[in-house]
């Protein structure tokens, strides 16, 4: 990205901390730790699941995860601290300006034993743990350093129950408030303790919480927020494969996940659209990628799903999946690549700051915090700088798609909408 430049790199010195590095959410310039750590956690299982079939751009994944890891490193290194947030939302919200420009506010957010935030940490404990998975064989004293921090962190998300939304309510909400509570993150923080270490304990402990943590309710949406149909696919693999025999009982988990998503909404040109229209392509990709993560595992131990009656194969599964990727590429009724920069029609005009506003080498400059709405916001022509790669958020239940900058639910690209695509087109690889 030649027209980005350093930004942020004084992150955290207001606390005396070094929380340079990380990701900004989407298009705004605030690091918010929740969707961030999700988003590892995505990369990292698209690397685990599909990394063969990634090509040299294995190791620029690793990369991505790398950043992202060093980043969480640094936000949990004091012990029974988790600094989950660095800028102020309200006032960032209130500017448009290059991420190079930025003057508002870098307060930071943590919580603590009296201030708890078991989601995010769960979630933090979730990203660390998966990609401790990653080096294990590239680097093993990172991969050692990884666990042994997760380990750490989710100790503390369990020890110390409670949702950051409560702890931090005018920082965090409404942008991204933990709406589904801590349970799923507790539990998705445990089944990948399990996987990473494969310690018996963690077996137990999701055997024992199962129920408290709702594992059996018919939640199975998997997205920055929500966990549990993302838990279910990881502990049927287990069960699947007999890694752990107390996990038998998870089996007809896949098949629920699996079965729900086959009778789910669609848009007339057959996309999969739920009753929320804020940011539909989030819900794409990763429930794509669960199909695509199932139909590898049926394959792998010879087995079908079952949804009552209908049993469907491993190639069925993915054929559904496959059709979803293709309409986010293109086939869809508007002929439009929801990904930015691929194919001969898609978004010019994001909802992303950086994009929408001259880089620095054209503009050295500063764009003010009020100047940036006139040149970049309400600008009336294409982003000056393609932001490759980025999915938005997508077309309506409707399957339109207005292209307009100022509705950001649709034009607005996110990391945890690209994160799942990574491993579902290294599936299609």
């Amino acid at each position: 990205m030649k027209w980005r430049d350093d930004s942020a790199i004084s992150d955290g010195s207001i606390d005396n901390m070094d929380l340079s590095g990380g990701y900004y959410d989407a298009g705004d310039n605030v690091k918010f730790g929740l969707p961030m750590a999700f988003t590892t956690t995505m990369l990292s299982w698209s690397v685990l699941e599909f990394g063969d079939s990634m090509g040299d751009d294995l190791q620029h994944t690793q990369e991505a995860i790398r950043w992202a890891t060093n980043y969480l490193l640094k936000a949990t290194s004091t012990p029974g601290v988790i600094y989950v947030q660095v800028g102020e939302p309200n006032a960032d919200h209130q500017c448009w300006e290059r991420p190079e420009d930025m003057d508002t506010p870098r307060n930071v957010y943590k919580v603590d034993s009296e201030h708890p935030g078991s989601d995010v940490a769960a979630e933090t404990a979730a990203a660390l743990a998966a990609a401790s998975i990653v080096f294990k064989t590239s680097d093993a004293s990172y991969s050692q350093t990884l666990i042994k921090r997760a380990l750490q962190v989710f100790d503390f998300a369990d020890k110390y129950r409670g949702s950051y939304s409560d702890s931090l309510p005018s920082a965090v909400c409404p942008f991204y408030c933990s709406y589904s509570g801590y349970q799923d993150e507790l539990l998705w923080g445990a089944s990948w303790l399990q996987k990473a270490t494969e310690d018996a304990s963690y077996a137990n402990y999701i055997v024992s919480n199962a129920q408290s943590l709702g594992l059996s309710n018919s939640d199975n949406v998997l997205s920055w927020d929500q966990k549990h149909g993302g838990a279910k696919i990881l502990l049927a693999r287990q069960a699947l494969f007999n890694k752990v025999g107390s996990f038998k009982q998870f089996r007809y988990l896949g098949d629920n996940v699996v079965c729900s998503l086959l009778s789910a909404k669609h848009t007339p040109g057959g996309l999969f659209h739920g009753d929320n229209d804020q940011s539909n392509m989030q819900y794409v990709t990763s429930t794509t990628f669960l199909l695509f993560t199932y139909a590898k595992y049926l394959r792998a131990s010879n087995q079908v799903a079952r949804c009552g009656n209908n049993q469907f194969t491993a190639d069925s599964i993915r054929g559904l999946a496959k059709r979803q990727i293709d309409y986010i590429l293109g086939e869809n009724p508007l002929g439009m690549s929801y990904m930015v920069g691929y194919s001969t029609k898609f978004p010019q005009h994001i909802h992303h700051r950086g994009s929408s506003l001259p880089s620095k080498s054209q503009h050295p400059g500063k764009i003010g915090c009020n100047d940036g709405f006139s040149e970049g916001l309400k600008n009336n022509g294409p982003n000056p700088n393609v932001l490759v790669g980025a999915i938005v958020g997508g077309p309506d239940f409707n399957d339109q798609f207005r292209d307009d900058r100022n509705d950001y639910s649709h034009s607005e690209p996110t990391t945890y909408i690209n994160a799942p695509l990574v491993g579902c087109l290294a599936a299609l690889a």
